[in-house]
């Protein structure tokens, strides 16, 4: 213990705050910036569209296709979110964690140029490709970035960096909303640079990130570069590098020695981890479709069912934003089941035609609702898979649960609009069904993972993996782990 306090003492963690900071502004807050800036221009770019028909082509289109085509463009981030996920993982084998990062903004800064530049070429379609490249970016961030915090930082503070990832993701979508006002690029004149403001914080992470080392792990396991792994660790840890230390990350090299990683289609056909791998696509689907994300999407569609006034509705979605900013900090269990009940209530068009109090208790209801997303799955979900899978079947689990995200992402965007206009007042019925069944899965059959070693998790899932068979649950190689710290057998 008193080893412990003294390593603890001299260890400085500011320059691996300032790594935290550069990798996530131009990682997973480009996530919750790029689903908040969407909502602002929703009439002026629907009006572009139109424009750009009539000017083409001599139609008008109808408001259902004005609505469709706007759909595209708002969904359409969520497919280059899903090809993004794919590709990470080949490119930070190839290139490194760090590298990945710098080169992702490739993909940042050629959409944020299309966006820029497609009023003046009179085309909606650039808008479409921009929003596909900024999907890839986000796809590669999210599932880059935690792998880098957690490859560099300590055992003692390894689960708060990985955390981080969900407070920078809030903070990106009241950084998004606030630009997003009128006052500043809300309006019609600048709604082009306001598609493309993203290019900024990528700018900052190309200016920054290259001063900050590679992660420790990657140099001496991937490329067997002890030198280099000591030096980072020395920039990081801004100390002398523990002997403790340098031999867990050795004893990683040997123990991952000659073992292939599982595929993502090999874990289908897998029975030890059939419940592990359900638990990861309901929890992970149920993520999205809760609804949370398409309140940021199409905030004005749902704060004018719940009847705010036009001028008042850029202001309060900068509410929905801050809640789970704040509650990403706080992070704690939260529910939304009841609030989603009682929001339907108070969409009532006709409660709101006689109480005039109404509206502002149908958003209260949706900060209410948002807090809560951020208290629970907002942070849980995205390390869900490091804790129940061991580490050969992790990148597999990992690309499983980040394409589940981002098709129903996806679907969502799609259909919401439709939603609204088809349930009115009850458009949020479906995703109060969701959260029920979710909880209800959660509390069935989802082992609770706080404080359990990894062997321990998978004999309980083993119960449910050959339930009513003899088979013995096969022997752990791995070492204990506890979540939010890595054993010598773990790798991030």
């Amino acid at each position: 213990i008193m080893h412990n306090i003294l390593v603890f003492r001299k260890f400085h963690p500011l320059t691996l705050v300032l790594m935290v900071a550069s990798a996530a502004i131009g990682g997973t807050l480009q996530y919750g910036y790029n689903l908040a800036i969407m909502n602002a221009p929703t009439t002026f770019i629907q009006t572009f569209i139109n424009e750009t028909f009539l000017e083409r082509w001599d139609i008008q289109l109808e408001n259902y296709q004005v609505t469709l085509v706007w759909t595209i463009i708002v969904s359409i981030f969520s497919l280059g979110g899903f090809a993004g996920a794919l590709i990470a993982g080949p490119m930070t084998i190839r290139f490194g964690r760090k590298k990945c990062l710098l080169l992702n903004n490739i993909f940042l800064m050629t959409g944020a140029l299309l966006a820029l530049t497609s009023r003046a070429a009179k085309s909606f379609e650039m808008i479409i490709v921009s929003r596909v490249l900024v999907g890839i970016n986000s796809g590669i961030s999210m599932n880059v970035q935690p792998m880098y915090f957690g490859e560099s930082a300590p055992k003692h503070l390894r689960g708060a960096i990985s955390l981080s990832s969900a407070v920078f993701t809030a903070f990106g979508v009241v950084l998004g909303q606030v630009v997003g006002l009128r006052e500043i690029l809300g309006s019609e004149p600048c709604w082009q640079y306001l598609l493309a403001s993203n290019a900024i914080p990528g700018l900052i992470q190309l200016l920054t990130l290259p001063w900050f080392p590679e992660s420790p792990r990657y140099l001496l396991i991937d490329k067997g570069d002890k030198e280099a792994c000591i030096n980072a660790l020395r920039q990081l840890r801004r100390c002398e590098v523990q002997n403790s230390e340098l031999d867990e990350i050795l004893q990683e090299q040997a123990e991952t020695k000659g073992m292939r990683p599982s595929k993502p289609w090999e874990l289908f056909t897998d029975r030890s981890v059939r419940w592990q791998l359900i638990s990861v696509m309901i929890i992970s689907s149920a993520m999205q479709l809760c609804g949370n994300d398409s309140i940021y999407f199409y905030a004005s569609y749902v704060f004018k069912e719940a009847g705010i006034t036009s001028d008042k509705i850029q202001y309060v979605t900068i509410g929905t934003g801050t809640c789970e900013f704040i509650a990403c900090i706080i992070k704690v269990a939260g529910s939304f089941c009841f609030e989603l009940l009682i929001l339907d209530i108070l969409l009532s068009t006709y409660n709101q035609d006689y109480i005039s109090w109404m509206s502002y208790l149908s958003m209260t209801c949706i900060f209410t609702y948002i807090l809560s997303f951020g208290m629970g799955p907002a942070g849980v979900t995205g390390i869900l898979p490091t804790e129940i899978f061991n580490q050969t079947a992790r990148p597999a689990a990992y690309m499983i649960a980040g394409s589940m995200m981002w098709l129903n992402l996806f679907i969502i965007g799609m259909i919401f609009p439709f939603l609204v206009s088809g349930l009115s007042e009850y458009c949020f019925v479906p995703f109060g069904a969701v959260c029920m069944l979710s909880a209800l899965y959660v509390g069935l059959f989802l082992p609770e993972t706080k404080g359990k070693s990894l062997s321990v998790i998978t004999s309980e899932f083993h119960k449910l993996n050959f339930r009513g068979q003899d088979k013995k649950c096969p022997l752990q190689t791995q070492a204990l782990y506890q979540p939010g710290e890595v054993c010598l057998s773990t790798v991030f």
